[in-house]
């Protein structure tokens, strides 16, 4: 693997402004906000976002929010059900803690004013694929994520009165002494701001982007994970990218997602030939985990030489469908579906990055001063397959307890502030102009062949050589906006994912090797981390 610059762009000490707080958190999902509300109110805050902070793959969240809830649910139930999906990996103490503080987040978020759906007075509870009971809380139907950030974004501007930069784009960590010292960041307005913390959070997100088909939103492109490895931070589980089985498939259209609630209301999957086929792959059908039903779907797709399969909602009450789902009906009214009535083509696509930087229970990683939590981090819940909805549940279990421990950890600090002379030398331009929309193009298409559903080595392999022959004239090269340093972030951790898919020679959960087609417990039963020449 080519070994990227330290730094992405060319700075000076003196010629950047200085910008100093206790704790800055990058990243505003859900993860994020909740890391913030942790914070004690006597630190000084940033939130920095790249985009707008409603544009995150939090806001976009159509499932829900899994906890135990019901009267005839277990908190060893869930954990079982976690770790089933998870094939193996699962980290038992990382999801036993977090499956039993979920009852308790979510009726904080009920407390800060989201609006979940109810039924007679009592929370609706859905079920999803992997879970044995009904188990999961929505919110507009299905649009949970957008009113857990409504709620959410409203707490921490009015009542926490927290500081955002929004539309500014976080180029790299600062390290000095094998710590994280804050990040150099950018905007149009001002430019690049060094900014100092005693603490620094994490939570950007996924990395969605990497792909030719995903649901995740534009920002998605793993700046986040990108950052921490050129900073120095261990990566874990990076292999494994989860696949939404079911994603909009209509030619020219933006990928949208079709929430695995419509599954669990009791939608069917069809192939071209309109046959009903989950039942031939495993015994719960359409409420298989989301691995297996991405691998049936994929193995649907090739048999009858058709690009999706379709879901059917046609035998359910037209209109209680159309209530539950008014979002993804809207949407499908766009091209002509009524989702009620007209089976809806899909296909899978690149959804939620499981691998990340490596965090222990409290969110701490490798690089002291530097905590993660949401989709950037890797904390041994999903193991090798996430179950649905588990992942903002993740988000605000983990941002609550890194946002508590960098809180602690900044108090405990010196109140002074000590500026590192850090300094990255401007390198020559390049004697001709990038075509760097040409380029990434290439990239999500190359890594949607390679590193999709299926991979198998040989196209593992000449895509890392494709790949490593990009990075030689893109990595060393110094943009000056987020075109180029988005475009350097993805060739990284497409590479270090191309790595560590190559490395697991097996079959589990979400990473189908068709040339090793097996599980094996006795070689790969364990989380891996980056590997670094």
């Amino acid at each position: 693997m080519i070994s990227p610059p330290r730094y992405l762009t060319a700075f000076h000490p003196k010629r950047v402004s200085h910008h100093f707080v206790d704790v800055l958190v990058i990243g505003g999902g859900i993860a994020g906000l909740r890391a913030t509300m942790a914070l004690d109110p006597r630190l000084t805050a940033l939130v920095v976002t790249k985009d707008k902070l409603q544009e995150s793959n939090s806001n976009y969240a159509q499932g829900g929010i899994a906890g135990v809830l019901g009267a005839d649910d277990r908190f060893e139930d869930h954990v079982e059900d976690t770790l089933i999906a998870g094939a193996g990996l699962c980290d038992r103490e990382v999801v036993e803690m977090v499956v039993r503080e979920a009852p308790g987040h979510i009726r904080q978020l009920i407390e800060w004013g989201t609006s979940f759906d109810v039924a007679e007075g009592e929370l609706l509870l859905g079920r999803e694929g992997g879970h044995r009971h009904n188990r999961i809380v929505h919110a507009l139907g299905d649009a949970t994520g957008q009113e857990v950030m409504r709620a959410m974004i409203a707490r921490a501007r009015d009542v926490l009165q927290a500081q955002f930069w929004q539309n500014t784009f976080t180029i790299d960590l600062l390290t000095s002494d094998g710590a994280c010292r804050g990040a150099l960041v950018w905007n149009e307005r001002h430019g690049k701001t060094f900014v100092w913390a005693k603490q620094t959070i994490l939570a950007t997100g996924g990395a969605g982007q990497i792909y030719r088909e995903t649901t995740n939103p534009p920002v998605a492109t793993g700046d986040g994970h990108a950052a921490a490895y050129r900073a120095g931070a261990v990566l874990a589980d990076m292999e494994f990218m989860q696949f939404h089985p079911t994603v909009l498939y209509i030619a020219g259209s933006s990928r949208s997602l079709i929430s695995e609630a419509v599954r669990g209301e009791g939608a069917i999957l069809v192939d071209a030939n309109g046959e009903r086929f989950m039942p031939e792959y495993d015994r719960r059908a359409e409420l298989a985990p989301r691995d297996v039903v991405s691998q049936a779907i994929a193995d649907r797709m090739q048999k009858t030489h058709h690009p999706c399969v379709y879901l059917d909602l046609s035998h359910l009450d037209a209109a209680t469908v159309r209530k539950r789902f008014p979002g993804i009906a809207q949407r499908c009214r766009e091209f002509g579906l009524d989702i009620a009535v007209d089976r809806i083509p899909v296909r899978p696509g690149a959804h939620y990055m499981i691998g990340g930087v490596k965090v222990d229970l409290q969110g701490r990683t490798s690089l002291k001063g530097l905590l993660a939590a949401g989709e950037a981090a890797s904390s041994g819940l999903h193991g090798a397959n996430r179950l649905a909805s588990n992942s903002l549940l993740e988000g605000l279990v983990y941002g609550a307890r890194a946002g508590a421990v960098a809180s602690a950890e900044a108090l405990a600090m010196s109140d002074s502030f000590e500026i590192v002379a850090l300094e990255n030398a401007p390198v020559a331009p390049p004697a001709e102009r990038l075509d760097l929309q040409d380029i990434r193009n290439s990239l999500k298409s190359l890594v949607w062949r390679a590193v999709g559903v299926r991979r198998n080595g040989p196209d593992l392999r000449e895509a890392a050589r494709t790949i490593e022959r990009w990075q030689r004239y893109v990595l060393h090269q110094q943009f000056h906006d987020p075109a180029g340093w988005e475009l350097q972030n993805m060739l990284t951790v497409a590479l270090v994912m191309i790595g560590a898919a190559l490395r697991r020679e097996e079959s589990r959960g979400v990473h189908l090797r068709s040339d090793f087609p097996e599980q094996d417990d006795v070689y790969w039963k364990v989380r891996c981390t980056d590997v670094r020449e």
